[in-house]
């Protein structure tokens, strides 16, 4: 009689502490983790990542980079796939853009025109300070790859599938 008692009161612990750390784990294993990413560039550098992006591959007749997100995937990208030194590059390089569109256009970065952006941009494409040059390289290209690997264009334009071609499972194979 003890020991079944004894059983119980183990099995309402482990019953109350499931439940317990039930809404934790509904929300750690979510598959949308774009809201939950702490980013460690602030809201000024999310919006510069923005801009950025969308001067890279505007909104034309169809969608951009940013409708794709592309910005969010950068920070997550350089937040976990790029060393310490590449990521203070990166902070320095968009601080370094700030102070140039307010140098040349008296306002920020994200709030110049297309063309006043594509002018600051391809001054650093051609530079021949190798951090300017290397953050450039490094931006146009992981915005160009999170572009043409997000979901919407492999699925849309590219005609991407899962598993290409149709599986017949039972045929009559005539030997």
């Amino acid at each position: 009689m003890l020991l079944n008692r004894r059983s119980a009161v183990k099995n309402i612990v482990i019953a109350s502490g499931s439940l317990i750390t039930l809404p934790f784990w509904i929300t750690a294993c979510s598959n949308d983790d774009a809201t939950t990413h702490l980013s460690s560039f602030s809201m000024e550098e999310q919006k510069l990542f923005s801009s950025i992006v969308d001067t890279i591959i505007p909104a034309g007749n169809s969608f951009g980079a940013l409708a794709m997100e592309v910005d969010k995937f950068l920070q997550k990208l350089i937040d976990n796939c790029y060393d310490k030194e590449v990521q203070q590059n990166v902070k320095t390089q968009l601080k370094a853009l700030e102070t140039t569109a307010d140098n040349l256009f008296k306002k920020s970065f994200y709030a110049c025109t297309q063309a006043e952006r594509e002018e600051m941009l391809l001054k650093l494409s051609s530079s021949s300070k190798k951090e300017e040059k290397d953050f450039f390289d490094l931006i146009k290209s992981e915005t160009i790859r999170g572009f043409n690997t997000s979901k919407k264009v492999m699925v849309e334009f590219q005609k991407y599938e899962i598993a290409p071609g149709h599986y017949y499972g039972c045929v009559n194979v005539k030997a």
